[in-house]
């Protein structure tokens, strides 16, 4: 029997533009996340107002967005899907919602928090690289930075809806070189967290 081919990066979009609506209803609400959410938004600047928010790779809006609306923070979501997006401007209509690829994304402001969960993993090795530029960029100072990676570098197949999809990570110690190099202090590193259904998870802050 034939082993089926690898997925690839350039798959990803499509394969969340097909499956997204079918990811968004199975989406486990239960905000295994929230207490990372809750350590970022602690160490995020506190401007006067309310805390800006880019969430990268957004998904649907639920239930991340919809927690840190709840938080009183303001909220950019961008997702490079367009049925995705379009769900997101739909589930959280308080938010503000962007059709648009994460890597070299360029806005005219600067966020408190910046998140890539369950996404920036799914951009392939060189495209990861170049993104800790991308995120000094929208970081503001200040700025908090969470985000999801694999535990060792490799590449890897997951699953959304019934379909599989790429993931890609780096080296740990390759992330932390990049995080110093982008400006940024690592404040917690979490690899295969058993809390949060085995996430290995990144914070860091702009210095």
């Amino acid at each position: 029997m034939m082993k089926p081919e690898p997925k690839k990066p350039e798959d990803v979009i499509p394969t969340y533009d097909r499956e997204g609506a079918q990811w968004a209803q199975s989406r486990d609400r239960r905000l295994t996340e929230r207490p990372w959410l809750d350590r970022a938004l602690a160490v995020a600047p506190h401007p006067k107002g309310r805390k800006r928010v880019l969430d990268l790779g957004c998904g649907a809006g639920r239930p991340i967005a919809e927690y840190l609306l709840d938080r009183g923070c303001m909220v950019t979501g961008v997702d490079a899907s367009r049925p995705m997006i379009e769900l997101f401007a739909k589930v959280v209509p308080r938010a503000i919602a962007l059709h648009a690829d994460m890597r070299g994304l360029k806005l005219s402001e600067t966020f408190d928090l910046i998140l890539a969960w369950d996404s920036f993993f799914h951009l392939p090795p060189d495209d990861q690289r170049a993104m800790f530029r991308t995120f000094a960029d929208l970081a503001g100072p200040g700025a908090a930075l969470l985000f999801t990676s694999g535990p060792h570098a490799g590449e890897a197949t997951g699953r959304v809806g019934d379909s599989d999809v790429y993931h890609a990570s780096l080296d740990p110690g390759e992330y932390s070189a990049l995080l110093d190099d982008a400006g940024f202090d690592v404040l917690g590193y979490w690899p295969e967290e058993p809390a949060c259904e085995g996430h290995t998870i990144w914070l860091a802050r702009r210095r």
